[in-house]
């Protein structure tokens, strides 16, 4: 969020299991422009592997809510 106030382009990135809370924090902030991408949940045990897998997944979306 910080970011974004400074004017510059950001994403947040968050597991799947947040997403109500990512969403509730947007509004509260008063940021419902803020873009945020949310990876498949869990990544808390995955392993580098998947975790490069699960980055892989959401590259595509994080790029385009920097550029859109």
């Amino acid at each position: 969020m910080w970011f974004e106030i400074q004017g510059l382009p950001a994403v947040s990135i968050a597991s799947s299991e947040f997403a109500e809370a990512a969403e509730a924090q947007r509004k509260m902030l008063g940021m419902e422009g803020a873009r945020y991408v949310l990876v498949d949940h869990p990544i808390q045990d995955a392993t580098d592997d998947e975790m490069r897998g699960k980055a892989r997944a959401v590259l595509e979306a994080v790029i385009a809510a920097l550029t859109g």
